[in-house]
């Protein structure tokens, strides 16, 4: 469906001061009236009488439209504008300066006029193919000898040229990338032929081990058996309807994925569309599954950051000329990219991991040049929908998402190649565009029908790798069909149609329905304004066909010619040994070793990435990775609960050894495996190890001599090692072309890499043992081996800052040393015997210690080595620095008999190694034979933090950076609670499975990309209101009138993506629509009622004005929302403290001071004159004054305003995510077993207000 474009250019320049503009791309020459709803759009900018710009401007490439502009198109559509086709935003360079520019997104535009955006190209003519070979060359297609000579046998076989988009096709589908063909492909190592493909290794640990699997290695996620849940969501999906409980049986997914290739090349979008494809992923298991949670890995070069101690390690390799960003910019843009695509969307992003290296030994060099982005995650589904159907003939192919760009083309084929092997031009095709936002309606009309009592959907598929053809194709393959070009979205009219079905352009999914339920689809895509379209149908023949009606068809292959016969790949090697050179270390320099390990960016705090990612959204996080009063990234584990009753959820974590794997394969995949087993040895399993599954994702150099042999090695040894455990790896995925070249013919390798995600039910989300040490003297901390090997230390964080690798690595005695140590661990968990614990690996036992102490801002430990002596070790260093696997605990004096005696009936090796100090002694001392060696816990929380700091100051204002440093330490989350506070259930007359209606009624009011809208609904509903689902193209239709609503709450979330400023385009939705104006407008005129705005609600509020503040005597709002100053969005967990109000919410709540959830880039409270002034009251501060305790630097740390009155309230902070203690990462030990918080009291105190209202109505009635 080719969209109409203007072939006149009307390009209307909208100046905003000296620095910006907007290029307004329409049909038509605007109105007066029209100018000036767009100079309110664009925040006062005016409309230029110029036909051009006078000066050099930087803004996107003509040939991408970008989603900013996509999302502010749909805003004008919303406020009754027609005919506007793109609108951009140009940022002018000053007069002298050189423009600053990413040309892989953007360009310069001298005096840029009404032809900015033309073009003369037209769409290509299909093609047909006389050479496959010059056309696989000149496309950079990535086919081989093989394939070329399988297609040329085909053209003969059915006596025609194949068309340009049936090789470009097989070329996309049949890459390495969609279809693996290393890992199904056969091995001839050393003249001897494996008698297993390195698929049908990993698959044995499914035949061997089934345990709860459910669906593997057939869909895109896989499936395991999981607990009964309640869930909660409205009864009807197409209309406003009221949210209840409904009991469903569920089954797990675990997924992950890599974006190798474009985060190279594009590290923002590369990352962000990484994370994307992954949640598609999960939503397209099944017939519908749910993502609840994600995960991230970054693996780059060295970053060559402006520390002393790093130059020591960074400068034993030469810098390249790198091939389009340097590492330290892949590891801000590409964090950047993945945590803008989660904070949009909506899925918190709850464990990671991060690892720099590189190496050069021998004349070969290692690193991480072509970088590792991996996006994973954890997530359900109803049981019932869990196997895809089986299309039939006659059925519909549909499309939900956004339109085709020349994006990707290619991605899939260049992405299984060395990176630099093609033309610039060939790797920027597959540079990608990220909208969450897009990909948030989508997902939200996948909810609707998952939710559903009738789900209509047949089969579902992500659009990833290989466009339309591949996601379409697999959807039709066993039925065959037709996909009607014409039907498809075309958002570029110069789009061929092979670029229109090859294009990988991304937040779209296609699915199967019966025609008889395409209007209810219809309705619910229209409600959740998610484009759909009817693309196709299936058929009988087995063919595929993509084509025209009447027209020749630019693919007509048999589904088996093009997805079921292409050549087998055979890899041929030998096996390499690589002898690396030991390291050599003394014990003298131990306090230079410590400062070097903290320093190394795996081992050093991840703050820069924590602070910028939601870790809070859907109220279900029960752990991420901040821990302790100080609230530090030290978690290794994520747990998210199922549903908002806070039992029963999923755990999950990750693990990778890479250095390791460098000197020894099979090592490094034991370790990798074990390291994700022992990070996640802290949640309670259910039924300990047997509950886990593994997701293995392997990144290796292959085609260099020795990789592939190694690559079979290191296989083989995962499958071996995991059989053994007794648990499976039920999916994955591979990219085998980890090699970069660049133009003087030299390449970078990069280590051969697996990363293993795990994950398993957890029976109790609250019984999470915490990393940060209680600090009572009365208890001992117990080192629990789990390797059984001689501590060893090469592979280590200490090898890697002295410039080594080392030949004796750490290894695991054996799977069954493993598995009982670890059985072991959980059973002390579940007897509630563990105070804190914590694993050993990157940067070994002194990086356990200190981590375990610096979320606490006062106590030390004092560790001894007698222990270790018992088992022959007596090397300090090796102590110290050793990565083997172990995990140490905290048992609290009281329990030692129990938990020993649970240890030794299990035969563990284990042994005590510390015990807790003073409060006021804040080191560790280390006591080994004869000697005493001090560490401070805050000097090196110092050092460990370094890094993290000097990352932040490239990504936000380098003033907040420091002021983060300077305060590190000093703004610990403080819990101000009454007496007598009482935090159960039963004292406020609530019930958790509540099935009765109580006639007190409020709405959620969400627009697009609202995110925040199910934990602000179950809020309500615990507190005892009747929840209704309103979006606002209920109100701008007439369908809910907010009649009968006693309560309305605006939720957050980045509405329209946060495009033209927050809120501001939901604002426009009801400013311009007399409906929902009207509706909103008899809302706020009963007395009776009640509002809330939370987050984008909140900004919302203050951009309508809803609390009824006065404005200045010039005509400006009294208060607006700014940009954080730091410049980022942030997200934290901190203490607000309500000041003396006398609003309904918070009124009893004066005085008082609770941790809460923040996570939002444009929460500044700017005032332009006095809250009293402005005839409005500062309802919550923040408990701190400075950055980052006040987290957007809101003049006087205001974190809540209310109406004159009390009874409207809009706030910045997440109270919704934090009513139950489950979902505050500290909270006061003694009332850590509570059911409320004080948030919770926050919503009852507006049922109560609400329920007295309406007594008083009645009895005047």
């Amino acid at each position: 469906m080719r969209k109409i474009f203007n072939t006149l250019q009307m390009v209307t320049f909208f100046v905003l001061g000296d620095t910006a503009a907007f290029a307004v791309d329409a049909d038509h020459t605007f109105t007066p009236s029209e100018n000036e709803r767009l100079a309110w759009l664009f925040g006062g900018a005016k409309a230029s009488a110029d036909a051009s710009l006078s000066g050099t401007y930087v803004g996107p490439r003509k040939e991408m439209i970008t989603p900013w502009s996509t999302n502010a198109v749909e805003i004008t559509q919303n406020m009754g504008l027609g005919g506007i086709l793109r609108i951009e935003e140009l940022h002018k360079v000053p007069e002298g300066e050189e423009p600053s520019f990413d040309p892989m997104l953007q360009a310069v535009y001298t005096n840029p006029g009404a032809d900015m955006f033309a073009s003369t190209a037209t769409p290509a003519a299909p093609e047909e193919i006389d050479d496959i070979t010059d056309y696989n060359q000149r496309e950079g297609l990535a086919l081989s000898e093989e394939e070329e000579q399988y297609l040329r046998d085909l053209s003969k076989r059915l006596g025609r040229k194949l068309t340009d988009s049936e090789v470009f096709g097989f070329s996309q589908v049949n890459s390495e990338h969609c279809r693996h063909k290393i890992f199904g492909g056969t091995f001839v190592i050393d003249g001897e032929e494996k008698p297993s493909s390195l698929f049908n290794l990993i698959k044995r640990t499914s035949k061997t081990n089934p345990g709860r699997l459910v669906s593997a290695y057939k869909d895109n996620v896989a499936f395991v058996t999981g607990p009964d849940i309640l869930q909660f969501a409205p009864t009807k999906a197409d209309v406003p309807s009221d949210f209840t409980l409904r009991k469903i049986r569920t089954v797990l997914s675990l997924k992950a994925e890599t974006h190798n290739f474009p985060t190279t090349v594009e590290p923002f979008n590369g990352a962000a569309t990484g994370s994307g494809g992954e949640i598609r992923d999960r939503l397209g298991g099944g017939r519908a599954s749910l993502p609840l949670a994600g995960t991230a890995v970054y693996m780059t070069s060295y970053p060559r950051l402006e520390n002393e101690l790093a130059k020591t390690w960074g400068g034993k390799v030469a810098e390249r000329r790198w091939l389009y960003h340097t590492p330290a910019d892949i590891l801000v843009k590409a964090s950047n990219g993945a945590s803008d695509f989660g904070n949009k969307f909506g899925q918190p992003l709850i464990c990671g991991s991060l690892l720099t290296f590189e190496h050069a030994e021998d004349g070969r060099t290692w690193g991480y040049d072509k970088v590792i982005m991996l996006a994973g995650g954890v997530g359900y589904a109803n049981a019932d929908h869990a196997i895809k159907g089986e299309p039939e003939p006659g059925q519909a192919v549909a499309l939900s998402g956004g339109d085709n760009y020349r994006i990707g083309m290619g991605g899939g084929a260049v992405s299984s190649v060395d990176t630099g092997r093609y033309a610039g031009a060939i790797e920027l095709n597959a540079v990608q565009r990220a909208n969450p936002e897009m990909q948030k309606r989508v997902a939200n009309l996948i909810r609707a029908l998952a939710e559903s009592a009738f789900n209509p959907i047949v089969s579902i598929h992500d659009h990833g790798a290989g466009g339309h053809l591949n996601a379409l194709s697999e959807l039709i393959e066993s039925t065959g069909g037709f996909i009607d070009i014409n039907a498809l979205p075309v958002g570029d009219p110069t789009l061929s149609d092979r670029e229109i079905i090859g294009n990988e352009s991304q937040e779209r999914m296609g699915f199967v329905i019966n025609p008889d339920d395409i209007p209810l689809v219809e309705r619910i895509a229209q409600r959740e304004r998610a484009p759909l379209y009817i693309v196709g149908h299936t058929n009988d023949d087995h063919r595929l066909n993509f084509g025209r009606k009447g027209e020749k068809p630019a693919i007509d292959l048999a589904v088996t010619d093009m997805l079921g016969n292409p050549p087998k790949t055979v890899m041929h090697d030998s096996n390499v040994k690589t002898n690396f050179a030991e390291g050599e270390y003394d014990i003298a320099k131990l306090d230079e070793y410590i400062r070097s390990v903290l320093s190394l960016e795996a081992v050093a705090c991840k703050d820069w990435l924590t602070n910028k990612v939601d870790r809070s959204v859907t109220g279900r996080i029960a752990r991420q990775q901040c821990d302790g009063p100080l609230q530090l990234p030290l978690n290794d584990c994520g747990i998210v609960a199922l549903d908002y009753q806070g039992r029963r959820g999923i755990a999950t974590s990750i693990g990778h050894a890479p250095a390791v794997a460098l000197s020894n394969p099979e090592a490094g995949s034991r370790l990798a495996v074990a390291e994700a087993l022992t990070n996640i040895a802290g949640a309670s399993l259910d039924k300990g190890l047997s509950a886990i599954s593994l997701s293995a994702n392997w990144m290796w150099p292959c085609k260099n001599a020795g990789e592939d042999a190694a690559l079979y090695r290191a296989v083989e040894a995962c499958s071996d090692f995991v059989c053994a455990l007794g648990i499976n790896i039920p999916t994955g995925k591979d990219s085998l072309s980890m090699t970069q070249k660049y133009s003087d013919g030299t390449s970078v390798k990069a280590p051969g890499t697996v990363i293993i995600s795990a994950a398993g039910e957890v029976d109790n989300v609250q019984s999470f043992v915490p990393v940060t040490l209680t600090t009572t003297t009365q208890s001992t901390l117990y080192y629990i081996d789990l390797s059984g090997m001689p501590l060893a230390l090469g592979g280590s964080a200490l090898a890697q800052t002295q410039g080594v690798v080392g030949g004796a690595v750490p290894d695991i005695k054996s799977a069954d040393f493993f598995a009982n140590a670890f059985g072991a661990v959980q059973s002390l968990i579940h007897s509630g015997l563990v105070a804190a614990q914590h694993d050993v690996s990157a940067g070994g036992l002194i990086t356990t210690l200190l981590e375990m102490c610096f979320a606490n801002t006062y106590g030390g430990l004092n560790f001894f080595t007698e222990g270790f002596r018992m088992i022959g070790e007596t090397d300090l260093t090796k102590i110290l620095f050793a990565e083997n696997p172990a995990i140490v605990v905290q048992v609290l004096d009281r329990n030692r008999t129990k938990a020993e005696t649970i240890l030794d009936n299990a035969g563990v090796r284990y042994f005590p190694i510390a015990s807790p100090s003073r409060r006021s002694e804040k080191v560790i001392t280390i006591s080994h034979e004869t000697s005493v060696h001090m560490v401070s816990i805050p000097a090196m929380r110092r050092v460990w933090f370094e890094p993290s700091y000097l990352l932040d100051t490239l990504q936000t204002n380098p003033t907040c950076a420091a002021e983060r440093r300077n305060n590190l330490g000093l703004q610990p989350v403080n819990y101000r609670l009454r007496a007598n506070f009482d935090g159960s259930f039963e004292s406020r007359n609530l019930r958790v499975r509540r099935r009765s209606t109580s006639g007190i009624r409020a709405a959620i009011i969400r627009e697009k990309g609202v995110n925040g809208d199910r934990e602000m609904a179950y809020s309500l509903f615990m507190a005892g209101f009747d929840v209704r689902d309103v979006h606002m193209t209920d109100l701008a239709s007439g369908r809910e009138t907010l009649e009968d609503i006693n309560m309305i709450v605006f939720c957050g979330g980045f509405s329209n993506s946060d495009v033209l400023g927050s809120a501001k385009g939901w604002a426009a939705g009801f400013r311009w629509n007399e409906r929902a104006a009207e509706t909103l407008r008899k809302f706020y005129a009963r007395p009776d009622t009640l509002s809330l705005g939370v987050c984008n609600g909140c900004q919302l509020m203050i951009e309508l004005n809803l609390l009824g503040a006065n404005t200045t005597e010039d005509g400006r709002p009294a208060v607006e929302m700014k940009h954080n100053i730091s410049g980022k969005f942030e997200s934290i967990f901190l203490g607000m403290q309500v000041e003396a109000n006398d609003s309904v919410m918070f009124g009893n709540l004066s005085h008082l001071c609770s941790g809460i959830w923040v996570a939002h880039g444009e929460g500044r409270f700017h005032f332009n004159m006095t809250p009293a002034q402005a005839g409005i009251k500062v309802a919550a501060r923040y408990a701190y004054d400075s950055y980052p305790g006040n987290p957007n630097g809101s003049e006087g740390a205001v974190a809540a305003l209310c109406s004159a009155d009390g009874r409207h309230l809009a706030l910045m902070p997440h109270l919704e995510r934090a009513i139950f203690p489950w979902q505050c990462p500290t909270y006061p030990a003694d009332h850590r077993k509570d059911d409320a918080t004080i948030w919770l009291d926050a919503f009852i105190n507006a049922r109560k207000w609400i329920a007295t209202q309406l007594r008083r109505k009645a009895r005047k009635a």
